[in-house]
């Protein structure tokens, strides 16, 4: 691997600085965006069963907004229990607009990692390119050594931005998904508990 890196020169590196921060954002992504953590099962249920409309919730409703975001809406809806059902709808729309923009975090950078690693290998291509017509001596004879260098450089660049932009893009696209689908989730479930607290329909 060593050898690679030396043959592929210096454009390497920042391609190498991007692949570390691609990994530890996809791992870290995998970490906190697990259905589990999210919309933990039954919750909703666990709500409606321990609530108390008459009742002072508030340590109940501070250990549900630490719980879990999905926890956090409806915790945010709860707390405007008695208020008309229009103003209940509001507070937990604003809580789920900061619940999904948490859900967004990194992603934004992870989806830049796998756009512009092609444009870094492509840079690192060029550079090889200069070198190699950089190897050609005034006589018409060739550098071979400087030749060969600036192949390397301008192939195993291309290469490594390709390798960093697939898994990138992936992840990306499987992260971006998989948050529309936890805020359609936690939107059913915010619907449910407005209707139940209004009394539309039964648990």
């Amino acid at each position: 691997m060593l050898a690679i890196i030396q043959a592929a020169g210096w454009p390497i590196y920042p391609l190498l600085l991007a692949s570390v921060i691609a990994l530890a954002l996809i791992i870290e992504r995998l970490i906190a965006l697990r259905r589990s953590r999210i919309v933990p099962e039954g919750l909703l249920q666990r709500v409606l069963a321990e609530f108390k409309p008459n009742a002072d919730n508030g340590k109940f409703l501070a250990d549900l907004e630490q719980y879990a975001p999905l926890g956090r809406v409806l915790a945010a809806g709860l707390r405007n229990v008695k208020a008309s059902r229009e103003v209940m709808k509001e507070s937990i729309e604003e809580a789920g607009r900061g619940v999904a923009h948490e859900l967004e975090r990194y992603l934004t950078t992870l989806g830049t990692i796998a756009s512009i690693s092609p444009l870094m290998g492509l840079f690192g291509t060029i550079v090889g390119m200069i070198e190699i017509f950089g190897s050609q001596s005034p006589t018409g004879g060739n550098d071979v050594g400087q030749l060969a260098h600036g192949i390397s450089v301008a192939l195993y660049n291309t290469g490594f931005g390709l390798i960093i932009a697939i898994p990138s893009m992936i992840f990306w696209r499987h992260f971006r998904g998989l948050v529309d689908s936890l805020v359609v989730d936690m939107e059913q479930q915010a619907v449910k508990l407005v209707e139940f607290v209004h009394g539309d329909r039964r648990k």
